[in-house]
């Protein structure tokens, strides 16, 4: 499971894809409809927000919007209706981190993409996040060679 901290913008089709239905199980962990993943890192972001379920249906909200820009047809009946929710802080380090992670990915599998995003100069969160100082996300699972 990645729930990118990156503005969706910068997904190709099958990363936005990956992302929606990615996100829609973290809906359902987070909602106690699903036993599967539910001590997965990537959540406790969420979980720590004041109303983990604003949050989650917050980004998924962003998540729809761009595929609704592009074309898609994700099924926004999915999810709740839009409240109003705290921003989830990312550190400088997590976005950093994530955008290489994203980079490294769509060189091999999505190369105009890749070049689109390396033509931008660097990461734009998503729209739910707000950059703050520091390194990787002590959460995040990273390879060991990273």
């Amino acid at each position: 499971m990645r729930l990118w901290s990156l503005d969706p913008i910068y997904l190709d089709t099958q990363g936005l894809t990956a992302l929606w239905r990615e996100g829609l199980l973290a809906k359902a962990v987070l909602e106690g409809r699903t036993r599967g993943y539910q001590h997965h890192p990537q959540l406790q972001r969420f979980r720590t927000q004041p109303d983990p379920l604003a949050a989650i249906n917050a980004y998924l909200w962003a998540v729809w919007r761009e595929a609704i820009r592009r074309g898609y047809r994700f099924d926004g009946t999915k999810l709740e209706s839009e409240r109003p929710c705290a921003k989830i802080r990312v550190t400088e380090g997590q976005l950093r981190y994530e955008w290489e992670h994203l980079q490294t990915k769509l060189q091999r599998r999505s190369p105009r993409q890749w070049e689109q995003n390396a033509a931008q100069g660097g990461p734009r969160p998503h729209p739910l996040m707000e950059v703050v100082p520091g390194s990787v996300e002590p959460w995040e699972r990273r390879a060991s060679s990273a």
